[in-house]
């Protein structure tokens, strides 16, 4: 469509390039397009968003940082969003009860097969990313979906160990009201537009443009500067204690 488009654009202008100096035709001769037609031109719906607005450099350099954490963690919430979905339209065709607890349990086998060991290299903040965008992308908690294939006490149990890292498998998303969630969002959305990541759609009704607009482009990265600070004076005693 973008190729038509500059073709309709520049084609008058190269036919009259080719023609030799002579006395001026009336304009009609010049126009692929005739007064009273009508020319439709379907374009992709694109998002304006705000230029980021950071309080400095150092806060830039964090955003980016943070960036990279969602970059890695959206690939894996998009696949389980697709395997979930596979999962579920099986799960209708199946049936008998028994037939869905075999098919159950050998999808939960294949998944922790294919994610165990790429969650394991997650650091604390990834994780706790992956768990929001699992929200985003099935529309329910990583908790529920575990409860779901697996059991309540699996879930029980997962979310207890979860804790002891400091994360929560039952963390909701709304990045109309959470910092880190809104922070997120703009990552990804940045993202699809530049087509740097390929979007799937989320089971949430997302308004990010209102969202963006709200906070004007402010990036808040208050609470990872604090926890670089905490990490670092905690090694500074560790090392003096040697």
């Amino acid at each position: 469509m973008k190729k038509i488009f500059f073709l309709l654009l520049f084609l008058p202008l190269t036919l009259v390039a080719q023609k030799k100096d002579s006395a001026p035709l009336d304009l009609e001769d010049y126009l692929l397009v005739k007064r009273g037609d009508t020319l439709t031109i379907a374009l992709d719906e694109i998002a304006i968003l705000p230029k980021h607005d950071f309080n400095s450099p150092t806060d830039a350099r964090y955003y980016y940082w943070f960036k990279r954490k969602v970059f890695k963690a959206y690939p894996y919430a998009k696949t389980a969003s697709q395997r979930l979905d596979s999962l579920n339209s099986r799960l209708k065709r199946i049936k008998t009860k028994r037939g869905k607890i075999k098919y159950t349990k050998k999808a939960q086998k294949y998944l922790e097969g294919e994610f165990t060991d790429q969650l394991k290299k997650m650091t604390r903040t990834e994780g706790r990313i992956l768990i929001k965008l699992i929200f985003r992308q099935t529309g329910k908690t990583a908790f529920n979906n575990i409860k779901t294939l697996r059991s309540g006490w699996k879930a029980f149990w997962y979310n207890t160990t979860a804790n002891f890292f400091k994360l929560s498998l039952k963390s909701e998303y709304h990045p109309e009201s959470i910092n880190e969630d809104y922070l997120i969002e703009d990552v990804l959305q940045r993202a699809f537009i530049e087509e740097r990541l390929v979007d799937q759609k989320s089971k949430l009704t997302i308004d990010f443009p209102k969202i963006a607009a709200a906070k004007k482009g402010k990036i808040n990265v208050e609470v990872y500067k604090l926890m670089f600070a905490k990490n670092k004076k905690k090694a500074s005693k560790k090392n003096n204690k040697r």
